[in-house]
């Protein structure tokens, strides 16, 4: 299924990108994710979904298949698997920066996304109303990580007047270092592998609560399952 968002941010276009491709800092916006490792451009982590008495948790991975920083457009490539082996989820995510004034700027995203397993349940309608919600919880955290920011600082200002022309150019200049030529054998380049760093959690990440988010949209869908669930728990307890 294609999805559409739009969103505006409340920075300039440059500082926009600057923020929109750090996974890093980018993952904490999106409720209930949390960045686990980094090796090399490949982002690992999990998000956690709740749906009434049911906690599920899938983890996956993420990468940057382009960026054009001189346009302001991104595509990045995730996938991700419920650990209990209930669904897997692919998705191809496209960015486009735009800016709207010399303050703001605003980003298109269009996703290409692939589910299956019991999370394809629920159908288009149910998960473009879920999306929709989230994109709302994300650009609500987004802005509070933009206000955060601090601000960039000026540049140096020039040096003063009052020490001496030639003094400034002594100390600006160095001195000339001997020229020293050597021969050496040129060694086999040996590429070495990605350095993987683990991110320290600082605290527990919350859920994201479906029933919360879908409202009900997905609440009248899962009446049914939870009326088996009740039935079963009731039948447990008679024959005990």
């Amino acid at each position: 299924m294609d999805l559409h968002h739009e969103f505006t941010v409340p920075v300039p276009a440059a500082e926009a990108w600057k923020i929109l491709t750090d996974l890093e800092r980018l993952a904490p916006c999106l409720p209930g994710a949390q960045l686990t490792e980094i090796e090399g451009d490949i982002y690992r982590g999990q998000i956690k979904i709740k749906v009434g008495p049911i906690l599920a948790q899938f983890t996956g991975q993420a990468a940057f298949v382009s960026r054009d920083a001189s346009t302001y457009r991104a595509s990045l490539k995730a996938e991700g698997r419920d650990t209990g082996g209930k669904g897997n989820a692919s998705a191809t995510i496209t960015a486009q920066l735009q800016p709207v004034d010399a303050a703001s700027a605003k980003c298109t995203v269009d996703t290409q996304l692939n589910i299956s397993g019991k999370v394809a349940q629920f159908g288009r309608g149910a998960l473009a109303d879920v999306s929709n919600k989230l994109l709302l919880q994300f650009v609500g955290n987004l802005n509070i990580l933009i206000a955060s920011q601090p601000v960039t600082p000026r540049a140096s200002a020039e040096p003063s007047t009052l020490i001496p022309t030639a003094i400034q150019t002594a100390v600006q200049t160095p001195p000339t270092a001997p020229v020293i030529t050597t021969t050496t054998t040129p060694q086999p380049v040996i590429p070495s592998a990605p350095v993987v760093r683990k991110i320290e959690q600082t605290q527990e990440v919350a859920p994201l609560n479906l029933l919360d988010t879908a409202g009900s949209t997905i609440a009248k869908r899962l009446v049914p399952v939870f009326v088996v669930i009740a039935a079963v728990v009731v039948a447990i307890v008679i024959l005990r």
